[in-house]
C-alpha cells in the first residue's frame, strides 16, 4: 500500500466459537441433569403442583385446597406398563373409596342416623377431621382416591369409586361395603387421614378383624385383606418416603379393628388406609401438597398392584 503499513490480521471468528460452544456445551448439560434430579416425577402437571400454586384450580366443594387434576409420569417412564407392554392390571376390578364426603357437613342429621355394621349399630357417616388451617379431609380422600383411579385405570384395570362428589352425602359406611361386594372387587381400598394429637406423625393401615356377628362375616377375607395391607405398607412407604405411625401398629404400620363396617360388611378383601395425621403440622403440610398427594396415590395403587399380581 502507498503509506509502506499492513493490512489488518482477519479475526478468526469461527475458530473462537468452537472454542466457546465447547466450553458450555458440558456446561449446560449438567445444568440439565441438575433441573432432571429435582423434578423427581420427571414432569410439573398441574396436579402435582402444591393446591395454592396451581393457577387452573377451582375451588373444592369443601373448601380448603383447589381441585386438581391428577398428574401421571411422562410417557415412556411410567411405571404403570409392563415389560411386555401390556395392562398389568388387565380384567381387575378395583373399588377406591373416598372417606367421607365433602359435603357431609351439609347434612349432619342424615349421617348422623344408624346403619347396621354387623356387631353394631353406628352413624352413617362423619364429617371427617381437617387440618388446623380447614383443609378437609373429605377433600384430601377425594383428590387422592382420584389420582390413584387414574393410575390404576392406565395399569388396565376397571376402577369404581364409591362417590365421587357426585351424592348430596355419604354414602353410609354399609353401601360403600355394599358397592364393592356388588362389584366383585378383587381389591377394595378406604382411603382416610386421621385426626390424632401434634407430635403423632405417619400412616397405617387397618385390617378387618375375623367377625362373625350379625350380617358381618369376615372370616373369608381377613387373610387377603392382610396380604393387602402389607402391600399398601410397602407401597405407600417406598412412594411417599413416609414412616409408619409411630403412635399405634408398634411401628408396623398395620392395625387391625372390628368397629368398622366399611370392613365387616365387606365380602371382598378390603382394608382402610390414614395417609397421616391432619392435626400434625409435619404431617399437614404433606397432606395439603399436591406433589406429596401424587406420590401417596402411587403408593397406594403400586400395593394395590402388587396384591393383584400376586408378588411378595
Amino acid at each position: 500500500m502507498s503509506n509502506g503499513s499492513f493490512p489488518p490480521t482477519p479475526r478468526r471468528l469461527g475458530g473462537t466459537l468452537v472454542i466457546v460452544l465447547a466450553v458450555l456445551a458440558p456446561v449446560c448439560f449438567a445444568g440439565w441433569l441438575v433441573w432432571r434430579s429435582l423434578d423427581e416425577d420427571g414432569t410439573e402437571a398441574a396436579g402435582d403442583k402444591p393446591a395454592a400454586a396451581t393457577a387452573t384450580s377451582s375451588p373444592s366443594p369443601a373448601g380448603g385446597a383447589p381441585r386438581e387434576k391428577p398428574a401421571d409420569s411422562k410417557p415412556g417412564q411410567s411405571p404403570e406398563r409392563t415389560p411386555d407392554g401390556g395392562r398389568a392390571l388387565r380384567g381387575k376390578v378395583v373399588v377406591i373409596d373416598p372417606g367421607h364426603n365433602p359435603r357431609n357437613r351439609d347434612h349432619t342429621a342424615a349421617i348422623a342416623r344408624t346403619v347396621d355394621v354387623g356387631t353394631h349399630r353406628k352413624e352413617c357417616d362423619t364429617t371427617g377431621t381437617e387440618t388446623n388451617a380447614g383443609y378437609a379431609e373429605a377433600a384430601f380422600t377425594l383428590d387422592v382416591s382420584r389420582r390413584v383411579r387414574a393410575l390404576l385405570t392406565e395399569r388396565g384395570a376397571t376402577v369404581r369409586l364409591t362417590q365421587d362428589d357426585d351424592r348430596p352425602y355419604g354414602p353410609c359406611v354399609d353401601e360403600r361395603a355394599a358397592i364393592g361386594n356388588e362389584a366383585r372387587a378383587d381389591a377394595a381400598v378406604s382411603v382416610h387421614a386421621d385426626g390424632a394429637g401434634p407430635g403423632q406423625r405417619g400412616f397405617h393401615v387397618i385390617l378387618p378383624a375375623s367377625v362373625r356377628d350379625g350380617g358381618a362375616d369376615t372370616s373369608a377375607i381377613t387373610g387377603p385383606s392382610r396380604h393387602l395391607g402389607e402391600r399398601l405398607v410397602h407401597g405407600f412407604s417406598t412412594a411417599t418416603g413416609t414412616a409408619p405411625a409411630n403412635y399405634l401398629g408398634g411401628g408396623e404400620g398395620l392395625t387391625v379393628r372390628d368397629d368398622l363396617g366399611g370392613l365387616n360388611l365387606s365380602t371382598v378383601p378390603k382394608v382402610f388406609i390414614e395417609c397421616g395425621n391432619m392435626r400434625d403440622s409435619k404431617d399437614a403440610a404433606l397432606l395439603t401438597d399436591g406433589r406429596w398427594r401424587q406420590r401417596a396415590a402411587r403408593g397406594i395403587a403400586d400395593g394395590i398392584t402388587d396384591f393383584l399380581r400376586g408378588t411378595r
